[in-house]
């Protein structure tokens, strides 16, 4: 296994960055323990949140980032990856809102009374809280921008081996090794302080017009407590953010029936055109640091990209470059 850059992880990072490195003319090798869309890991599925609001302001850049990484990749790959409806984040007051970070960051939103919101759209919104309105949300075709990512990756002369797991660094011949493994991280690296949890998410029927995302936030830690996004299939995806359980990742595991019965009564009481009895779930893992912000490393000749933290996805077209710059440091 030789090649100048060596890439550990095909998911969403490591084609990221396979194909941010390949468009440099890097000679570049990407390895998948499974095959490329694989659903054991963090990867899969067909939609994923794009957002800007995040109570941080580098977050809302990063983001801005992403968006443009985006559309560099619908340019290239002729496909149409992002549908944007905007975001309606469902907080108990104004000041729990990203309205601080939006508004430094010079980004554009709106807070709406509970009645406001439901005027415009068929969710609902407890009597007493705001919702704060974001147009530049909605979602990411998740297993198309994946596909892109890999397809632009040999486009441009890297090269992939599916079916191929590493067991140790050590095997392989580069002069740089980027490792970006997902929930298998800390088969590399056991000090890093990552949790690996196996999440559920759920789908339900729901026709009609395309609605804003939902992130109705936790009041004391202002991340996302329950969340949901269209889904091209089924009308609906809906999720409780960070509930699953501490796994291995080569542990078998199937969707938690606890949580997709909470998901569906939250279904229920916000959607009333949706079908609150779900007709799909399925796990996807998270590793996690203490305060969700990712690892962007470099060790030696290694470079490291983990720990998404669940929200990662919609920053893969930025986290790639990043990484592939950390890489070419190195070269």
């Amino acid at each position: 296994m030789q090649a100048e850059v060596v890439v550990v992880g095909a998911g969403i990072m490591g084609s990221a960055t396979a194909y941010a490195l390949a468009r440099q003319g890097r000679d570049v090798l990407l390895l998948e323990q499974f095959h490329v869309g694989h659903g054991h890991g963090s990867s899969h599925g067909r939609s994923r949140i794009v957002r800007l609001a995040y109570p941080e302001v580098e977050f809302v850049e990063l983001a801005r980032e992403a968006f443009a990484g985006w559309r560099d990749l619908e340019q290239e790959s002729g496909q149409k990856l992002l549908e944007l409806n905007g975001l309606l984040e469902l907080v108990e007051s104004a000041a729990q809102s990203t309205a601080g970070a939006l508004e430094a960051a010079g980004a554009e939103y709106e807070l709406l009374d509970a009645d406001g919101a439901r005027s415009r759209w068929p969710v609902g919104v407890p009597d007493g809280w705001t919702a704060l309105f974001q147009p530049e949300a909605g979602i990411v075709r998740a297993d198309l921008a994946h596909r892109a990512f890999v397809d632009g990756a040999l486009a441009h002369g890297a090269r992939l081996e599916e079916e191929t797991r590493v067991e140790s660094l050590d095997e392989l011949d580069a002069k740089v090794i980027v490792v970006t493994a997902g929930p298998w991280v800390r088969n590399f690296f056991p000090d890093l302080p990552v949790r690996t949890t196996r999440e559920t998410v759920a789908y339900f029927r729901r026709e009609g017009d395309s609605l804003p995302v939902v992130a109705r936030l936790d009041p004391e830690t202002r991340g996302h407590l329950m969340y949901s996004l269209y889904d091209p299939v089924h009308g609906l995806k809906a999720g409780v953010h960070h509930a699953g359980v501490a796994v291995d990742p080569d542990e078998p595991g199937e969707p938690d029936p606890a949580i997709v019965e909470r998901v569906a009564a939250w279904v229920a009481s916000t959607y009333p055109d949706a079908d609150p009895d779900p007709v799909d779930a399925e796990t996807c893992m998270y590793t996690t640091t203490s305060d969700e912000r990712f690892i962007l490393e470099r060790r030696g000749k290694i470079v490291i990209g983990s720990a998404c933290s669940g929200h990662g996805f919609k920053f893969a077209a930025a986290i790639g470059s990043r990484l592939a710059a950390l890489a070419a440091d190195i070269l």
